[in-house]
């Protein structure tokens, strides 16, 4: 499964897999494809500084990128307790009320409740940033679309190439402007944040929206088939993120999150703002039908619904309130059956691309021909 994009990059196969668990993302590059570690929740730079030493370590001297989140447009003088005083409290009594439906417990007193805005500032990234091109990063992507032209420049300095996600293909053109080197075309069928086109339609709008540029198909892929079928449509690759959520390497800190995600089928995610405030895929739970119901007070914009339901999100996954538990995810959920480690998953993308191929030639009259 090797392109123009991969060789490039050094990579045996064209699969960018991102995931926010270091070991899942060194076993990607190990198995011969890219892992991406997502940055957001690195609100210390220690933390990143002492992940990223990790993979150094562990990826065999394979190459790997970082994923941060940061506006390419600066707000100043905004911080998160400017944020926090313009929640509403009927949204705070909401959020009190479905709690103590489900009877979630407290958090201990002085545990902190997890993700925060901070995350999703642009100090935070730049520092992470200055972190990241310590280490012999390969790529640069950043989910909020292009990141500011000081960082493009800074990466295409030391030799990295910089990514950026899009749901339109007037977003993948803002992109090319903004002299972003790949696109990543992602689908409605994706998990997280995600646009209403789906990428059967999206990918090679994309590709003929920012030829030369090579773009990366994302949303709804898991098999080998899918793969061919983006490569197909135009892609040098795909960037795959759900998939790794039930490896055997990823930490997910919860067996009913794991029960949950396995039993799951494609039917059973929702684009909701519940999380973020922005549409994001995941799975459908009560929590998300909560917020989704007419008769409640809504979901607020972002940031300020991330902050309001952080302290609750924690709570939930810390008690495994299963009715509650939830977590980003895509439509490719259906296939994730099994735990499996991230080897595993390669070989079966592997496999299944070679059989697509096959059939093609085969349809092509062209048996044996590779």
């Amino acid at each position: 499964m090797q392109t123009e994009l991969s060789k490039r990059l050094g990579v045996e196969h064209a699969v960018f897999g991102f995931t926010p668990f270091p070991a899942v993302a060194a076993a990607i590059s190990r198995a011969g494809g890219l892992g991406v570690l997502g940055a957001v929740r690195y609100t210390a730079p220690d933390d990143l500084e002492r992940d990223l030493d990790w993979l150094d370590a562990h990826t065999g001297g394979r190459p790997y990128g970082l994923d941060v989140v940061m506006p390419a447009k600066k707000v100043e003088g905004v911080s998160e307790a400017d944020v926090e005083v313009m929640i509403p409290e009927e949204h705070r009594q909401f959020v009190r009320e479905t709690l103590a439906r489900y009877g979630v417990p407290e958090l201990a007193e002085g545990e902190a409740s997890g993700w925060r805005i901070t995350g999703w500032m642009e100090q935070v990234a730049r520092t992470q940033l200055d972190v990241a091109f310590d280490h012999p990063i390969r790529l640069l992507a950043n989910a909020l679309g292009s990141p500011p032209a000081d960082v493009v420049a800074r990466a295409h300095g030391q030799g990295v190439l910089v990514a950026a996600l899009a749901g339109s293909a007037r977003h993948a053109r803002k992109h090319r402007e903004a002299g972003i080197d790949i696109v990543v075309a992602q689908g409605y069928e994706a998990g997280g944040h995600t646009g209403e086109i789906a990428t059967m339609v999206l990918t090679p709008e994309v590709v003929e929206a920012v030829d030369p540029l090579p773009v990366l198909a994302a949303g709804g892929i898991g098999s080998g088939q899918q793969v061919a079928a983006a490569l197909t449509l135009g892609a040098q690759g795909v960037w795959l993120g759900s998939i790794w959520l039930t490896t055997t390497e990823a930490d997910l800190h919860s067996a009913a999150l794991t029960r949950k995600l396995l039993a799951a089928q494609s039917g059973d995610t929702v684009r909701s703002r519940a999380l973020t405030g922005k549409p994001a895929r995941q799975l459908r739970t009560e929590w998300t039908d909560a917020w989704d119901d007419p008769a409640g007070p809504g979901t607020l914009p972002m940031p300020l619904q991330g902050l309001l339901v952080a302290e609750a999100v924690s709570r939930i996954q810390k008690y495994e309130v299963e009715p509650l538990l939830g977590t980003p995810v895509g439509q490719i959920v259906g296939r994730m059956s099994s735990e499996r480690s991230v080897q595993a998953v390669v070989d079966d993308l592997t496999r299944g691309f070679e059989r697509a191929v096959d059939r093609i030639n085969r349809i092509a009259g062209r048996s044996g021909q590779s």
